[in-house]
């Protein structure tokens, strides 16, 4: 039977996305503090709609506003790792990244009971040791890496990039990644950021062209893949929060709906692939 299934996710940074870039002002944790406001209206509306979503979250949020967090988890929402402190696995050791996944999974069972099964790395910016760290630690699907737009597929491990020579490819691991884009994430559209180096981020679009593309990617997986498809939207409480984007938000839901959409939460969408792929997943393992 044919799936279209859409997931929508949302990044629940809070302060730590601030922090983590050097921004600790008070306007700036003001910023971030928004998302207590937003998180009960986005449960509300994904509870009108019948949907599920998934929450990539910090451990840095959970244990500074475990108020925050609590509606999506009693909720049913899946709670997903998003790093502890929101810094970039790139700049870490190895010794470090590992402390972030293994606070973070802490954080994560202390609120919600069990540990995290899938991860999306702060900034989408994997380091060397990131996969094989991610499968140590239990998890069983990424969200970082855009080599599909509609399909999963086995992350690598051992990839050689050197300026001079050929491209070398790794070999494929158990990790299944469920790609994303930033063209399917609010921040770059609507985010005004200006960074402590002095550079500026603009953001700010119309929503209604933000919502316009949305709903064509989904469309034109229906074209492409017309037997099975998975299509992950990127949020953020304090970005998609406001007014006019939440307008939008419930407008792109309606004609998700429209479209045939089957809403899921991205551990369900990773078991229909699986499920769908079992040879796949044979080889890589």
């Amino acid at each position: 039977m044919p799936r279209q299934i859409v997931c929508l996710t949302f990044d629940h940074d809070h302060l730590s996305g601030f922090i983590a870039r050097g921004m600790t002002s008070p306007t700036a944790i003001s910023r971030g503090e928004y998302d207590v406001v937003v998180i009960p209206r986005l449960v509300a509306l994904m509870e009108r709609y019948g949907i599920k979503g998934t929450f990539f979250t910090p451990g840095h949020t959970i244990d500074s506003t475990p108020q925050a967090v609590a509606p999506y988890v009693e909720a049913g929402h899946e709670l997903a790792h998003h790093g502890w402190t929101h810094r970039l696995p790139v700049t870490l050791s190895r010794e470090e990244e590992e402390e972030e996944i293994v606070r973070g999974n802490e954080s994560i069972k202390r609120i919600s009971g069990r540990t995290a099964r899938g991860y999306r790395s702060p900034a989408w910016d994997l380091s060397p040791h990131s996969i094989e760290l991610l499968l140590k630690h239990g998890i069983q699907y990424d969200s970082s890496m855009m080599g599909h737009d509609y399909d999963c597929y086995f992350a690598r491990q051992g990839d050689v990039a050197e300026l001079m020579k050929p491209f070398v490819r790794g070999r494929e691991t158990p990790l299944l990644e469920m790609p994303i884009s930033w063209s399917l994430d609010d921040f770059p559209h609507f985010e005004y950021m200006r960074l402590p180096n002095g550079s500026v981020q603009q953001g700010l679009m119309n929503a209604t062209n933000v919502l316009d593309n949305f709903v064509d990617d989904f469309t034109y997986m229906t074209r492409v893949q017309p037997d099975f498809g998975i299509l992950t939207y990127t949020f953020h409480p304090h970005v998609i929060g406001r007014g006019h984007r939440m307008m939008m938000l419930e407008r792109l839901i309606q004609r998700l709906i429209e479209g045939g959409a089957v809403f899921m939460t991205m551990e369900q969408a990773m078991g229909e692939w699986l499920a769908r792929n079992q040879g796949a997943r044979k080889a890589a393992e």
